[in-house]
């Protein structure tokens, strides 16, 4: 008797169970949310970045939580992103943090430092070195929290109308260059220029402009720049591998339910891998198409590189000075820099150096 209860009793229980998880999916929430990108439509991989968000959010709710994706412009310019979710125009935005640094030189960290960290480095350095907490502490201050959401690997150093021989070259050339690589330009004689990516081609088709970088070959492919300036170098060395970001304003994301912000972070950590992984891609045939285009495929020369690493550092060691919540991040981020080497120069380097040396024979 006491057995037939009990099972009579784990039966009943174990009904309860199974309705209750479909029921409790049933009460959470519907939650519609707006995110203004940088980014146009155009650039599929970048724009495409938010909308892989959205869509994975949209996913892991059930279609409870939904996020509309708005390109640069429609709601807001693409370089008022930030203000745009601080001040709860929108609920959340797809940027990159260098955008920014006009209002300070830190927001630089979480995107990319000229002569700084790598794809990989930077995700390590973000996600198991510290980084997102000093960053996220940072963007308090305007009511924001960050998510990794996004990254194109290292990007190319630009268009140029004419070639780049020497530092002396650059003496007094106008350049379209985003973020705190245009100051360490500048201590090179570049006057840098700050143009959305819509406004490029037009600006070296007149002359307004000598140079402007962009993202690599697929992007810049599909932008036509090679029409107007056919010197293409590499690296970018101010961008070794830039993370892109979601912002979400502070109080909305308070009131989200525990569920629905494990999915948009869930979401924005598939979005990095993702968009890195689409890009390993479609640079292979971007680049194949603007070399059969007369593309001048050329390295910047080794002088430039070295006079551009000793000003960069320079630069950092000046705004360290003068901006305690730029210092607070770049003594651990240095640290960061300085012990993730030692490790790539012993198997990461060593391994790509000889590949890409002795290529198979056929």
């Amino acid at each position: 008797m006491e057995r037939r209860s009990f099972l009579k009793a784990a039966t009943v229980g174990a009904a309860a169970t199974a309705i209750a998880a479909p029921a409790l999916a049933q009460t959470m929430p519907e939650i519609k949310w707006r995110m203004a990108s940088s980014f146009p439509k155009s650039l599929d991989t970048i724009y495409g970045g938010g909308e892989f968000v959205a869509k994975r959010v949209a996913e892991l709710t059930d279609g409870k939580f939904q996020i509309r994706v708005f390109a640069g412009g429609e709601i807001v310019p693409g370089l008022q992103v930030l203000d745009a979710v601080q001040q709860g125009t929108v609920e959340c935005g797809h940027s990159v943090a260098y955008y920014y640094v006009g209002k300070d030189p830190t927001f630089a960290f979480e995107a990319a430092m000229p002569f700084g960290l790598n794809a990989r480095q930077n995700n390590a350095w973000l996600y198991h070195g510290g980084g997102l907490e000093l960053v996220r502490e940072f963007y308090k201050d305007y009511n924001v929290i960050n998510f990794p959401a996004g990254n194109s690997g290292t990007q190319m150093g630009g268009w140029f109308r004419k070639e780049i021989k020497s530092v002396q070259d650059l003496q007094g050339l106008k350049m379209r260059i985003a973020g705190i690589a245009g100051r360490v330009m500048a201590k090179l004689g570049v006057v840098p220029q700050q143009l959305a990516g819509g406004d490029i081609y037009p600006a070296l088709e007149k002359g307004t402009i000598d140079a402007a970088e962009w993202v690599g070959p697929y992007d810049d492919e599909k932008l036509a720049f090679y029409k107007v300036a056919k010197n293409y170098y590499y690296p970018g060395f101010w961008e070794g591998g830039p993370t892109f970001s979601a912002y979400v304003n502070l109080d909305q994301w308070a009131k989200l339910p525990k569920q629905y912000q494990i999915a948009f972070e869930t979401a924005c950590a598939e979005a990095t891998m993702d968009m890195q992984s689409k890009y390993d891609v479609q640079n292979i045939t971007g680049l194949k198409k603007l070399v059969g285009a007369g593309t001048a495929l050329r390295p910047f020369p080794k002088d430039v590189m070295i006079a551009a690493q000793k000003a960069a550092f320079e630069l950092y060691d000046e705004i360290a000075k003068e901006n305690p919540r730029f210092a607070k991040i770049y003594g651990p981020w240095k640290a960061f820099r300085d012990d993730v080497q030692l490790w790539w120069k012993v198997a990461e380097f060593s391994f790509d150096q000889f590949v890409l040396t002795n290529p198979v024979k056929k």
